[in-house]
C-alpha cells in the first residue's frame, strides 16, 4: 500500500497535539483522521479501519491501553504507536507485548514518528495482502466438490492416484480426473504447492496410505 493510500488516526484528547501531529503525517503524504477520545474512534471504526493509529496512552475515560485490548478482542489487528508525555516502563512492556509498533515518550523527534508510522503501514499492508490471499484460497476451496474435496484431502496426505482409486471405489483414470480438477480449481501447480495451500487453510487431517 502507498502511503498516498494510507490512512492514520490520531487519538489524542489533547487538541493541540493532534493538529500538530496531522500537519505532520500529511507533509509526507498521509492521510490522517483525528480523534479526540478512544470512544470518538470506536464509532468512526464501525465504517472503516485506518491503517495505522497514532495513540495517546493516556486519556480521560477509554485509556490507550484499554483501546487496545478492545481491539485486540475485536480481531482488529491494526498497528498501534503509542505516544506519552510520561515515560512508564511497565505501562510500554505491556504496550509493546500487546503488539504495538512503537512507545514513544515525548518529546520526541519528528522522524522517528515518522518511522515508527511508516513500520506500522507496511505492517497492515501485508496482513492485509495475506488476508485477501487467505479469503481467495477458502473460495477456492469451497469451488471443490465433496468427491473432490475428499481427493484433496487424500492427496495432501500422500496418496497416489492408485491408493485413492482404491480407497473411493473409482478407476486410476476417474481419480487422475479428479486430482487434475483439483489442481485447476485451486490454482496449484503441483501436489507439493497443494500441500502448501492445506497446511494453510489447516482443515486436512493427515490420512496414512493403506498399505
Amino acid at each position: 500500500m502507498s502511503n498516498e493510500r494510507a490512512v492514520v488516526a490520531v487519538i489524542d484528547d489533547d487538541e493541540s497535539v493532534r493538529e500538530t501531529l496531522q500537519r505532520l503525517l500529511e507533509t509526507v503524504a498521509l492521510k490522517v483522521e483525528a480523534f479526540g477520545s478512544a470512544d470518538a474512534f470506536l464509532k468512526a471504526s464501525q465504517c472503516h479501519t485506518p491503517n495505522c493509529i497514532v495513540l495517546d496512552i493516556r486519556m480521560p475515560g477509554t485509556s490507550g491501553l484499554d483501546l487496545q485490548d478492545e481491539l485486540a478482542s475485536a480481531n482488529n489487528h491494526t498497528p498501534i504507536v503509542f505516544i506519552t508525555g510520561y515515560g512508564d516502563i511497565p505501562m510500554s512492556v505491556r504496550a509493546m507485548k500487546a503488539g504495538a509498533v512503537e512507545f514513544l515518550v515525548k518529546p520526541f523527534r519528528e522522524q522517528e514518528l515518522l518511522d515508527a508510522v511508516r513500520r506500522g503501514i507496511k505492517q497492515d499492508s501485508t496482513r492485509r495482502a495475506e488476508d485477501q490471499a487467505m479469503a481467495e484460497l477458502r473460495m477456492r476451496l469451497a469451488s471443490l466438490t465433496p468427491c473432490e474435496g475428499e481427493v484433496m484431502a487424500l492427496l495432501t496426505a500422500g496418496w497416489s492416484n492408485k491408493q485413492i482409486a482404491g480407497q473411493m471405489g473409482i478407476s486410476a483414470t476417474t481419480a487422475r480426473v479428479h486430482r487434475n480438477q483439483v489442481l485447476h480449481k485451486m490454482c496449484a501447480r503441483s501436489v507439493a504447492d497443494l500441500v502448501r495451500m492445506a497446511d494453510k487453510l489447516d482443515g486436512q487431517s493427515p490420512k496414512q496410505p493403506p498399505t
